[in-house]
């Protein structure tokens, strides 16, 4: 048997919910709002290509001149990482794509 009180609700529109978002997805939504930051090109340490190859790769990729290749590659060895380029997301990318198609472990990031 079905009282007023359910008779009412049932005829009213349902409620809608706010989507549910993760908490990763709260940052990642957060981080997207802030168009104006910079993108970076990393590069990581790797146990496969040596430092002469990675210098050459900065030289050729990025038209860095040997001491700055030099010194890049030498951050890349002693810290495990270095940012190597910055830009649009779309310079990025394609800077991130080239890196890695020399064999060198390569991502991207918006910066802060």
């Amino acid at each position: 048997m079905r009282n007023a009180a359910t008779t009412t609700l049932a005829t009213e529109a349902p409620l809608r919910e706010a989507p549910l978002r993760l908490p990763g997805e709260e940052q990642a939504a957060d981080s997207s709002a802030e168009p104006d930051l910079p993108w970076m090109t990393i590069v990581w340490d790797d146990p496969v290509n040596l430092m002469r190859y990675v210098t050459y790769v900065f030289q050729t990729v990025f038209g860095y001149s040997e001491a700055k290749a030099t010194e890049l590659m030498l951050r890349v060895h002693n810290d495990g990482k270095a940012v190597v380029s910055s830009g649009s997301r779309e310079k990025v990318e394609t800077d991130v794509v080239k890196l890695q198609q020399a064999g060198l472990w390569a991502t991207m990031q918006q910066g802060k």
